[in-house]
């Protein structure tokens, strides 16, 4: 789904991230283990970050949907999304 849609995964700590509007357009849904949350806009349907099942501590910000100077410099690391659960143990 991620490769179909171009989802640019940033993985973020919880910690470290903060939705500064728009909270009361998002809507979620979550299916299988009911581990990730994903979330996407009521209005126009965009997914800009979730919670992943490999990750469920933190965030996974689609870094295509970032701002233009909102991040420095980012290095792309692919992986293989169709067989994560190898990768990750899950």
């Amino acid at each position: 789904m991620c490769e179909k849609s171009g989802y640019l995964h940033l993985i973020v700590p919880q910690e470290r991230f903060k939705l500064v509007s728009g909270a009361d357009a998002l809507t979620s849904y979550q299916f299988n283990t009911r581990t990730a949350r994903h979330l996407f806009c009521s209005v126009c349907g965009v997914k800009s970050f979730y919670v992943p099942r490999s990750h469920p501590d933190g965030y996974s910000v689609n870094a295509r949907c970032l701002d233009e100077g909102t991040l420095e410099d980012m290095t792309i690391v692919r992986k293989d999304g169709k067989n994560w659960e190898k990768t990750y143990g899950r």
